[in-house]
């Protein structure tokens, strides 16, 4: 059993700021030289999420509308109240999409569908450093 891990670094928008992350997971995958296991695939921090999704404009669209739709931007969060800050919305759907996945490795390669791409959703009310770990673990 070998573990392989590595950080990714990423400059974001905020703001629902959806950002495909799927050729530095296959990268992290292909210099694991890992052949058959998982790679866990891992944001820091508590206003982003991890997903998967067809990376296409109208399916990223429909995620940002049906975020608004179950935590809206501007309605009331304690959180905001308590620290005076405005991202109380970005913590609920971190914590709803959850900031981590974990994927099959099978071949050497990241083991996803044709159309399913690995995304990092930046939910913060202002732009960001992003820090991602990707763990390969497997043989």
């Amino acid at each position: 059993m070998s573990v392989w891990q590595t950080t990714v670094r990423l400059s974001t928008r905020g703001m629902c700021d959806v950002v495909d992350i799927t050729s530095h997971v296959e990268q992290a995958v292909l210099e694991s030289g890992i052949r058959t296991g998982i790679v866990n695939v891992s944001g820091l921090g508590s206003t982003l999420g991890v997903t998967t999704i067809e990376f296409e404009p109208g399916a990223v669209q429909d995620l940002r509308e049906a975020l608004d739709r179950v935590a809206p931007v501007h309605d009331h969060y304690a959180h905001n109240a308590r620290w005076g800050d405005h991202n109380g919305f970005s913590h609920l759907r971190s914590a709803l999409m959850g900031a981590s996945k974990t994927f099959p490795v099978r071949n050497g390669r990241l083991h996803t569908g044709a159309w399913q791409q690995v995304v990092l959703c930046d939910f913060d009310d202002r732009p960001r450093q992003r820090e991602v770990t990707v763990t390969v673990i497997g043989e």
